[in-house]
């Protein structure tokens, strides 16, 4: 008889813990990003699969050159002179995502100002901001500090920094971080 009553209040226990689970509200997630090379593309869909999130990739009207030098000296010139330049398209609904990955390739230190402007454009007032930055050597450089000024009514993550040339091996060390963050089980 005992047994019996203690299996039913464990019974009971459980499916109101899944009733109480099943009303929390779930977080609407959105994944934004510029890849010049396709390494940041590579994490952005690492951290869409895992968070089943929605996905939204940063294009500059202009495309920046292929060319390394080039595009290395043309994002040190921009960034220098704070140059946001114009994006083909925006998110149609800003406000309905509650958590933003923000993604970048870290030029010069910083964000590429593609990701620049789309800070800049939308109102991420009482969202979370989660960067992640692929690079080849300088980790996060002051791009959380940069992106902390571009949404100064947000919540900014320290990020996670990606070597750009081990996207493809990343997909472990991303789930994990997403762990630590608890944006996924």
């Amino acid at each position: 008889m005992n047994r019996r009553i203690f299996l039913l209040v464990v019974i009971i226990i459980l499916i109101a813990d899944m009733d109480l689970y099943a009303q929390l509200p779930s977080k609407k997630i959105l994944v934004a990003y510029f890849s010049h090379s396709g390494n940041t593309r590579i994490v952005a869909e690492q951290i869409k699969r895992a968070t089943d999130a929605d996905i939204f990739e940063i294009k500059p009207v202009t495309d920046y050159p292929d060319d390394y030098n080039t595009v290395v000296a043309q994002a040190k010139k921009e960034i220098n002179a704070s140059y946001k330049p114009e994006l083909k398209t925006k998110v149609k609904n800003i406000k309905s995502y509650d958590v933003i990955f923000i993604g970048s390739p870290n030029w010069w230190s910083t964000i590429a100002p593609p990701v620049a402007t789309f800070l800049s454009a939308c109102d991420f007032e009482g969202k979370l901001i989660v960067p992640f930055i692929t690079h080849e050597g300088s980790r996060m450089g002051h791009s959380v500090a940069d992106i902390k000024k571009l949404c100064p009514k947000s919540t900014v993550l320290d990020g996670l920094p990606v070597r750009g040339g081990a996207v493809k091996e990343a997909n472990d060390d991303v789930v994990r971080w997403l762990r630590e963050i608890k944006m996924t089980n």
